[in-house]
């Protein structure tokens, strides 16, 4: 089963929003942006670049009829700034040209006078000074006060895990059309249609339903385009409502990196008690998340940090405390993984201490302590699943199959420049959007009378293969061959109401959705087949490969057919459905409930090669044990794991973000400075099983997300290279400071202890 678009993307005719033809009459937006991190607009001139030929006109917040206001859950964001700008990348103004280089060259031209104010870029900072975006939250269970003596081991510390720019490969982009009626059409490249809908109307002070957004695919997203695709695409509207004329808006690659937010870096105290044979009985964590200037997503992200604060693991007494911070930094927002691989970071700094001062292997803490069925989560939950000890089991299994740890020890105690480590990362993620009225999707199906069926969702293709998924979960339910299928863009006039196509849920949800509206269809046209075959009426009828079998035997009638007699009997060949993720409830006065539809797990082994000399490492291998319920398509499953490990090994050890000390300004703007795993840095070895399933849960035909659980297996690369550290030199005292880059891992070798 190939991807969807596979033979549209080797050909080159995949369309992106960059793309499209428009019209000839269509302006090309630039925007002007803040140049300090804090600052109060002095002087904003534009007289003077009215007057430039090709500039139709420049956009300030002035202008705009509507709420200046872009913000989701917080209400703490400007469309454009008015008189103080609070991060490097603030939009001010937008130049409205007939090309993109006249409108570049326009804002350049443009009186822009700031003073600064004072800035402040790291959460602790902001924390001491009260520059919170929300209060505090807490998920506790048990006394961990209580515990502390009961405990033979205490380690505490501290554990920072630093940003990731997205790098998708298509930057930022909209493009708005005026239709008629004061209507606008939106083609955007975003990742909730909905959202920008919502907003659009909202700065242009116009009902909904005037605005139409469309998307075809997105190529690459990450998170980032959840709701930081949103200024552009509204930006464009407006430009619309203002000129009456077409605009287009799209970033260029150092424009997208320096204005838009990234993964929120953390910075983390931790305490963990445990008996002598690592016994796990006492967890204790503060995170202080940088969220930038504006609320953004951040606290969900950081809600989704505190359900993730125990991994893989139970620890009966937990108390685990987030701080969203307001830093002078672009709004940080999704990515991959929602603020679980920054929790699961510091539990597994936390693990790697306590085996350091107990003398006994990561791994062995790790095993004693992994949930199993009942374990009560600190967010009141129970663990559902048997896959956490089941996946740990058979990793384990190829572990001493293979006689790795022999094999690792004969290997250090023969070369002198060259050690290795290895680790083991179990992965337990919740699969829902924890905003609960999130987890709802509709679909809208046409099957027209040449046999041929339509199908719009609220999912966003944006290469993670959700399409092919839901093409497959329709010639599934209608027993019909998948090239009968189309998959139409995402618009919001056949599919409204949608959520962001996030938190892994796309295909569960649209998929249920479509397979309730194919189920409805069919059911109305078997009835009609039975009326047209089965004198008796008491027939049992199916339709298979495209065949109506009445009880189990193959008949004359074919789909193409019984569609033509059902449309002739005024039979309706349409269906719209509705699915909502049964039994999530979550209270947040007691910080209790089950917000999750279920859990994913696996198990990644990560075993590397360390130069001590050059301070470079290689990963020979990487075998992964992954839970996907029954998978609906294998090789894309396949793909979404291969694809996250590398992200997740990126984010832990080479893709690091360095701003000025002095202007807070981005210096990691490019890809000449921004490093992110190449060809040459992937895994020599990937070994993916997929874990056998033995229960339902709430995925599509019984299958389970894909999209974010992986990447958390690339943190399992940090703690391998920490073993590798150990193997060259015990003294040298292990850090929790990720990306552990090749810079870092040089000065820590030859630092003097």
């Amino acid at each position: 089963m190939k991807h969807q678009d596979a033979l549209l993307h080797v050909r080159g005719s995949s369309l992106f929003v960059d793309d499209f033809k428009l019209p000839g009459d269509v302006l090309h937006a630039a925007v002007l942006v803040s140049p300090v991190s804090h600052g109060e607009i002095e002087t904003l001139e534009i007289d003077e670049v009215l007057s430039i030929p090709g500039v139709e006109a420049v956009i300030t917040a002035k202008d705009i009829p509507g709420e200046n206001q872009i913000g989701n859950i917080i209400m703490d964001e400007l469309l454009l700034a008015e008189k103080e700008v609070h991060f490097i990348g603030e939009p001010i103004a937008v130049v409205l040209a007939d090309s993109p280089e006249k409108a570049r060259r326009a804002v350049k031209a443009i009186r822009l006078e700031t003073s600064e104010l004072p800035s402040v870029v790291d959460p602790r900072e902001a924390f001491e000074k009260g520059m919170l975006i929300a209060p505090p939250r807490t998920f506790s269970l048990g006394s961990v006060s209580a515990m502390w003596k009961e405990c033979d081991c205490i380690v505490e510390g501290r554990a920072d895990s630093g940003g990731q720019e997205h790098l998708y490969l298509e930057t930022q982009g909209s493009f708005a059309i005026p239709m008629e009626n004061g209507c606008i059409r939106i083609t955007s490249g975003t990742q909730g249609p909905t959202f920008v809908q919502k907003i659009a109307a909202r700065v242009l002070n116009i009902p909904m339903n005037k605005v139409e957004i469309d998307i075809g695919r997105l190529g690459g997203a990450f998170g980032g385009k959840e709701d930081q695709a949103t200024p552009w695409a509204v930006m464009a509207a407006l430009g619309v409502y203002l000129t009456g004329r077409p605009v287009k808006l799209v970033l260029n690659r150092n424009e997208d990196m320096t204005w838009t937010g990234k993964r929120h870096p953390y910075s983390s105290d931790f305490k963990l008690g445990l008996k002598s044979d690592g016994t796990m009985i006492a967890w204790e964590v503060t995170y202080y998340q940088n969220g930038g200037a504006a609320s953004d997503l951040s606290t969900a992200i950081l809600e989704r940090t505190l359900f993730h604060s125990t991994n893989a693991y139970f620890i009966p007494n937990v108390k685990a405390t987030g701080m969203c911070c307001r830093t002078n930094l672009p709004p940080n927002t999704a990515f991959r993984g929602f603020g679980a691989p920054q929790a699961m970071f510091v539990i597994e700094s936390a693990i790697y201490s306590a085996s350091e001062k107990l003398g006994i292997s990561p791994g062995e803490i790790q095993e004693k302590n992994l949930l199993k069925r009942g374990d009560i989560f600190p967010f009141g939950m129970a663990y559902e699943g048997s896959e956490v000890r089941r996946s740990w089991k058979q990793a384990d299994g190829l572990y001493r199959k293979d006689n790795t740890g022999k094999k690792i020890k004969d290997f250090n105690s023969s070369n002198v420049m060259f050690k290795k480590g290895i680790s083991f990362m179990p992965v337990c993620f919740g699969i829902s959007f924890t905003n609960i009225s999130l987890n709802q999707a509709n679909a809208l199906v046409h099957v027209y009378t040449d046999g041929s069926v339509g199908i719009s969702t609220g999912a966003v293709e944006m290469g993670q293969g959700v399409n092919t998924k839901i093409a497959q979960v329709a010639a599934r339910t209608f027993g019909i061959n998948l090239s009968r299928i189309k998959i139409e863009s995402t618009n919001t006039t056949r599919a409204a109401n949608t959520s962001p196509t996030a938190a892994s849920s796309a295909a569960d949800m649209n998929g249920n959705a479509i397979r309730t509206a194919c189920s409805n269809i069919l059911k109305r046209l078997l009835s009609h087949a039975v009326k047209c075959l089965c004198k008796s009426g008491d027939c049992k009828v199916e339709m298979i490969n495209e065949a109506v079998l009445i009880n189990g035997k193959k008949t004359d009638l074919e789909w193409d057919k019984l569609v033509n007699l059902a449309y002739l009997a005024r039979i309706s060949l349409s269906c719209q459905a509705h699915y909502a993720t049964p039994g999530l409830y979550f209270d947040k006065s007691s910080e209790k409930g089950r917000p999750f539809a279920y859990h994913v797990a696996g198990t990644a082994i990560t075993e590397v090669t360390l130069d001590r000399l050059r301070g470079i490492f290689s990963v020979d291998s990487v075998k992964i044990v992954h839970d996907v319920g029954e998978s609906i398509n294998s090789l894309v499953d396949k793909g979404q794991v291969e694809g996250g490990l590398l992200q997740g090994i990126g984010w832990v050890t080479m893709e690091e973000l360095k701003y000025h000390t002095e202007t807070d300004a981005l210096l990691s703007d490019s890809l000449a400075t921004y490093k992110i795993p190449d060809i040459y840095f992937t895994p020599d070895k990937v070994d993916i099983e997929f874990l056998e399933c033995l229960s339902p849960n709430a995925g599509v035909y019984n299958s389970k997300a894909v999209g974010e659980p992986p990447f958390m297996y690339g943190i399992g690369t940090y703690f391998a290279i920490l073993e590798a550290i150990q193997a060259c030199n015990q003294e040298i005292p292990p850090v929790y400071s990720a990306p552990l880059t090749n810079e870092k891992l040089l000065m820590l070798l030859n630092k003097k202890h």
